[in-house]
């Protein structure tokens, strides 16, 4: 046949051609003169209006030239039934053909029809096989389109089965129809969809009850609807899970026949029936009776089975039965979270699907793959399980229903919920599309390029400058898989479900009666009092008390755990009552990994921590990331208070800046301190910060001492250029900070003073009066800046080891300092620099220092026999004087026996005597120099080992004590709360075995450290 050459490539801009390649040769013949007779192969042009709007109509279909071959094969058969030819034509210039005819006169039949056409060669097929069944898809003479709700319609027919999969097909298409054309949006497609899978099992139950043997009487049968069927979401080809009920034994026979003949009547209409969710699955009877499943789920189920009844629904057959077994199945769904390996169930079987998946299938597949809706939908469930037992509204089968009230309930974050949302729909419409096409069972995007160019245009994606509608399509897919990929992992493993899970049901209903009770069980001394403080948190029906609804379970259990249950509650309440309002306090809590149970965990032991975060709230944000939890490197802190600093000319916000910055230091090694022996929420940061050192706890207490050591430096230095900012000096003046007592040895506290010394050196020329005045005037402002009365914890700046203590000056030059130890000083002092290190200032002028005092701390021939004695003189002075009064020596940990100073002066002593001829002892840092005696052979190791134990041991309950008391003390109770806190934060259960452990540590530690006095 010939053709003008030209006439296919005006057809190929209305899209023919491009699927087949030819340019739109073939359809040049369907619509030419020889076809369709829409096309003027001449003129290169429709043959009239009519002709013109349904190619138009044509070129909008996913695949114009599918709908254009099924279009011309449909007027072909239609013809045939009629007797017609598709050739003749009427005068008017319309086809003989009635359906043309039609979708010239019928706008909405035209849409419907090319949409499905173009959508989907199965239901082409069908049409072409059937081609009256177009009728489906007229309009009403009222103008309302087709119902398309999934409602069966009678059709004529001697055969059941061959009418009922006839009216399926014509309710198929109608769904179909509106779906593509936008009559219905998704929701309301897989709840078509589902409906009609009730009407069909509905139907097919009918038919088999109806060939039951003459005398059969009606078995009690319900079927109940499972998976996506269950939960009203049910897309276009799927298995239909169902579950067979009987209502008694005597049922049974004839239920059996009618399952079975039910099952296999629907697989000749529409789809399988799948009843492999039955208890035993494929292995156990088709039907049980009511009784039976009760029986089984008590006893066998697995955590999966009971996923699954979360999408049970009352489908066919004997309803009131179906809701009957439901219900008595409904309290062992909501209490199978409490099973210890639940959540984890959950989880596991997951990922069991994903290695499932063949590799070449597994970035393509929507349903099952990572992203896809398997994530979404386990995501949904799990957190039904886990909340749902508490809160009813979270237990539509339903996933889009479900996430709406995750969300409306506070269990989800909007954003997230959206998001999934978005993500589901999308996934869900993809799905649609791929099974629209072949009416064919499919979940992975096709990778052959004509195949996704047809999808993307099946889904209304277009071309935009620069990008195809498969590259459009394409970045949408992988933007929501990542998105679904990225919650479905927040949530799944969110830390707080195992917690919730553990909860028993009745603790997750926070009704004042419930609430009191459980209160009296957990241990709270005030029921009373706790319940105002849980009513008004949870009180009103804000976001923000629906979400404390659901913290609040969990959250009392972790308070619980700690001696003063109430503490923590009434902490979180002003903890709460500051950021409720904020947009990302409660957030965090939800979502933030263990952020929630560590907050409880610190703010139910720590006085300390409580008191700070009620200064700084926002500092809990960093219990959310592990790598916060670890101190920050010398460097990194001096640089950062350097610029705070820096940042405000006036020297009191200056140090302002400076102090709030220690208190966030303060913040972070605290809770790393709580937290370090706390299991799963101990601290692990993923890099080393600075120095390459772990995040500190109670367990490392030489870590903690180094920690508050090294934000005191940062501290001092930055108020040290705030001071001399302000202060006007001579030109070349040199001044430092040198660092004493527990400050030198990066041995400091939560509670420590900074014990130093002020050295400055006058430059050359220079008046030595007028350099002291200036230098004095700068160590009395950096004092004076540090002690402003403020809301951050006070840094006191206690000078009083220097020469002549408090009668002596302030501050003196290098020359004097030197001079005074030449001449004046006693043993006491050369003890006391055996601390002394730089802390800030003038570097050149801190070496100098420690360079002039190295002789004095290290004497050359060690000590002579009347200064050991005055030493060990005026230790025993120390222990009979500055114990307190009524002070417990057993349990004092600094001046206690075996305690703080026993130790230190032991190893002092050591050093003072040893340290000149050996330079291995000369550091600040007491365990460091003990070992280096223990190395050299000075201390048995024995002894040393007793002695490290016992000062390590003292040194971890005395930080423990000011963390459980928010305040200085030294004295370990032998009972009480506060003994109870100690014990708990570090990490032991009985008080008693614990304090009969401090005893015999510290006097064995004490008996080592005498033997190393006498020596």
């Amino acid at each position: 046949m010939s053709r003008p050459t030209r006439a296919p490539g005006r057809l190929a801009r209305y899209g023919f051609g491009v699927a087949e390649g030819d340019g739109g040769a073939r359809a040049a013949d369907l619509l030419g003169p020889e076809g369709l007779r829409l096309w003027q192969p001449v003129e290169q042009e429709p043959v009239d209006e009519v002709a013109a709007e349904l190619l138009a109509a044509l070129s909008r279909a996913a695949d114009p030239d599918l709908a254009l071959r099924q279009l011309h094969r449909i007027v072909e058969a239609d013809s045939r039934t009629t007797n017609g030819s598709a050739s003749d034509r009427d005068t008017d210039g319309s086809a003989g053909s009635p359906l043309l005819a039609e979708l010239h006169t019928d706008p909405g039949l035209r849409r419907r029809l090319i949409a499905v056409l173009g959508a989907s060669a199965a239901l082409g097929d069908h049409l072409v096989a059937h081609p009256e069944h177009y009728r489906a898809l007229r309009t009403a003479p009222d103008g309302v389109a087709p119902n398309a709700e999934g409602r069966l319609e009678p059709t004529d027919g001697g055969n059941p089965v061959a009418a009922l999969r006839t009216a399926y097909r014509l309710a198929l298409l109608r769904i179909a129809a509106a779906d593509l054309t936008g009559g219905r949006g998704l929701e309301q497609t897989m709840a078509a969809l589902s409906a009609l899978a009730d009407a069909t099992l509905s139907a097919a139950y009918e038919i088999a009850v109806g060939e039951l043997a003459e005398g059969t009487e009606r078995p009690r049968l319900a079927v109940v609807a499972m998976g996506k069927c269950g939960g009203g979401e049910l897309n276009y080809v799927s298995d239909v899970d169902v579950i067979f009920v009987a209502a008694e034994d005597d049922d049974l026979p004839a239920a059996t026949l009618v399952a079975t003949r039910l099952i296999h009547i629907c697989g000749l209409v529409a789809w399988p029936v799948d009843a492999a969710l039955r208890p035993e699955g494929s292995r156990g009877p088709l039907v049980r009776t009511l009784a039976s499943h009760l029986a089984y789920y008590r006893r066998w189920a697995r955590t999966w089975e009971f996923q699954a009844l979360l999408k049970a629904r009352p489908a066919a057959g004997d309803l009131p039965l179906a809701q009957e077994w439901i219900d008595q199945l409904a309290p062992l769904v909501w209490r199978a979270a409490e099973r210890p390996e639940a959540v984890e169930d959950v989880r596991a079987m997951r990922r069991r699907i994903i290695d499932h998946i063949p590799p070449k299938e597994l970035e393509r597949e929507i349903k099952r793959g990572p992203g896809g809706l398997r994530d979404i939908e386990f995501a949904v469930q799990l957190l039904q399980l886990v909340h749902g037992r508490g809160d009813e509204t979270l237990r539509p089968p339903g996933t889009i229903p479900a996430l709406r009230a995750l969300v409306a309930g506070g269990y989800v974050g909007r954003a997230d919920g959206e998001a999934l949302l978005r993500g589901y729909r999308f996934l869900r419409t993809v799905e649609h599309r791929l099974q629209l096409q072949g009416l064919r069972r499919t979940h992975t995007v096709p990778a052959e390029p004509g195949a996704l160019r047809w999808l993307a245009a099946a889904l209304d994606f277009t071309a935009a400058p620069g990008r195809s509608a498969v590259e459009s399509f394409r970045a949408e897919w992988v933007t929501h898989a990542t998105e679904v990929r990225r919650l479905h992992a927040k949530l799944l493993y969110r830390p707080l479900l195992e917690s919730v899970a553990r909860v028993p049901a009745d603790g997750l209903r926070l009704t004042p009666e419930a609430a009191r009770n459980r209160l009296e069980i957990l241990g709270f001394a005030d029921p009373a009092g706790a319940l105002r403080h849980l009513q008004a948190l949870t009180g009103g029906l804000s976001r923000t008390a629906a979400i404390q609804r659901t913290l609040l379970p969990v959250l009392l259990s972790e308070f619980a755990d700690a001696p003063e249950p109430d503490r923590g509650l009434l902490n979180y309440r002003k903890v709460s009552d500051k950021l409720g309002s904020t947009p990302w306090y409660l957030r965090l809590l939800r979502d933030g990994g263990p952020v929630a149970r560590r907050l409880a965990r610190v703010l139910a032991l720590s006085r300390y921590v409580a008191d700070l975060l009620a200064r700084d709230p926002e500092a809990l944000r960093l219990l959310a990331e592990e790598n916060e939890l670890a101190p920050r490197s010398p460097e990194v802190l001096r640089e950062g208070f350097l610029a705070a600093a820096a940042r405000h000319t006036d020297p009191v916000e200056a140090t302002s800046a400076v102090r709030a910055l220690r208190r966030r230091e303060l913040v972070r090694v605290a809770c790393a301190d709580v937290l370090c022996r706390a299991g799963a929420l101990a601290p692990s940061p993923t890099r080393p910060d600075g120095a390459n050192r772990p995040a500190p706890g109670l367990s490392d207490i030489t870590a903690v001492g180094t920690a508050l050591a090294d934000v005191t430096d940062a501290t001092l230095a930055a108020a040290l250029r705030a001071a001399q900012a302000s202060q006007p000096a001579p030109e070349g003046l040199r001044f430092a900070v040198i660092g004493m007592g527990r400050l030198g040895g990066y041995e400091s506290n939560y509670l420590s003073d900074a014990d130093v010394l002020f050295v400055y050196d006058p430059p050359p020329g220079s008046s030595e009066s007028a350099a002291s005045a200036a230098a004095h005037a700068i160590a009395e402002e950096l004092r004076r800046l540090l002690g402003v009365p403020a809301p951050d914890p006070p840094l006191g700046v206690d000078a009083d080891l220097r020469p002549e203590g408090r009668q002596g000056p302030l501050v003196r030059s290098l020359a004097a300092y030197a001079a005074y130890y030449a001449r004046w000083s006693r043993v006491w002092e050369a003890q006391a620099l055996l601390r002394a290190r730089f802390v800030c200032g003038d570097a050149d002028l801190g070496a100098e220092f420690e360079a002039m005092i190295e002789p004095v701390r290290y004497p050359a021939d060690g000590l002579t026999r009347e200064q050991v004695v005055e030493i060990r003189r005026i230790k025993a002075r120390v222990e009979n004087e500055r114990l307190p009064r009524g002070a417990d020596p057993a349990t004092h940990t600094k001046l206690g026996r075996g305690g703080l100073a026993d130790v230190e002066w032991a190893v002092q002593l050591v050093q003072l005597r040893h340290a000149g001829a050996i330079p291995e002892l000369r550091g600040t840092r007491t365990l460091d120099a003990l070992a280096a005696a223990e190395r050299a052979g000075l201390i048995d190791p024995a002894d040393a080992a007793e002695m490290a134990a016992g000062w390590s041991l003292a040194a971890q309950v005395r930080n423990a004590l000011m963390l459980v008391r928010g305040r200085a003390g030294d004295q370990l109770p032998r009972h009480g709360v506060e003994l109870a806190g100690v014990v708990r934060l570090l990490g032991r259960d009985d008080p008693g075995e614990f304090l009969d452990e401090y005893l015999r540590t510290g006097r064995r530690s004490r008996a080592a450290a005498e033997r190393v006095l006498d020596a």
